[in-house]
């Protein structure tokens, strides 16, 4: 259970190889030692994240994961809670894909919004089942600056980002009455493998910078957080840019 200074016990990342969800586990292991599961494909990748958090002190279980494979998600969060409470879980798993191909090609647009839109809500249902009935816990979704309003340069991604941050913004009403917090996180551009080789937006951040926002919200009990934070006001003003003036932008 988390305790009284906002420290929990148990960490469930699902995305196991997420840079994002690596710097905030470790940095919620700062304190102290932590049960931690890996939910990810095997990979060489998932095996450097388990020996990394290892050797940090924390006891890792990894546990099969893939967001395509729908069907097996509500076993793959019960295996998560077999051993204990979770008293984290951690939604960092997603595609960035290329939106010029996903706008022209079915597959692709498809394969996007199925990993970050429906994958994200199956195990937002499991999720949300497991943690009500435990009676406590706080569950962070990741979802993007980019869901606050299309913009041509991405607007298959963002879409499919404004589904999710839809549904957990509504899942944190539905499990505040049994005691499970809810925090939808908005980075912005953050540098990380998926952004590889892409022009830094202004206000560019780092995992760890990411992870601080997002420890701090599980401390605080916030809902909706920005990184970095300055966004939240950014995004406040292009919201309401009219459309054909917000068309021009180079955004």
């Amino acid at each position: 259970m988390i305790d009284a200074l906002g420290n929990p016990q148990s960490v469930l990342l699902l995305g196991g190889t997420s840079e994002i969800g690596l710097a905030t586990v470790e940095a919620l292991a700062s304190d102290r030692p932590l049960r931690v599961v890996l939910a990810g494909r095997p990979s060489e990748r998932l095996d450097a994240a388990t020996a990394r958090l290892t050797a940090r002190g924390c006891a890792v279980q990894v546990v099969e994961f893939d967001a395509r494979a729908v069907e097996t998600h509500a076993d793959v969060v019960k295996a998560a809670f077999a051993h204990g409470d979770v008293d984290v879980a951690l939604v960092a798993f997603g595609l960035l894909g290329d939106n010029e191909q996903a706008w022209t090609d079915a597959s692709t647009a498809v394969e996007l919004a199925q990993v970050n839109y429906t994958a994200a809500v199956s195990v937002g249902v499991a999720l949300g089942e497991h943690m009500s009935a435990q009676g406590h816990g706080a569950l962070v979704a990741f979802s993007s600056v980019a869901g606050e309003r299309a913009r041509r340069s991405n607007f298959v991604y963002g879409s499919t980002k404004a589904g999710m941050d839809a549904f957990y913004t509504g899942l944190t009403e539905a499990l505040r009455p049994a005691g499970v917090t809810v925090t939808v996180v908005r980075p912005g551009f953050v540098h990380t493998r998926m952004t590889e080789g892409l022009k830094a937006a202004p206000l560019s951040t780092t995992p760890e910078a990411v992870a601080a926002v997002v420890v701090d919200a599980i401390r605080t009990r916030k809902e909706l957080v920005w990184a970095p934070g300055a966004l939240r006001y950014v995004m406040s003003v292009l919201r309401h840019v009219p459309r054909p003036l917000f068309r021009r932008l180079p955004v």
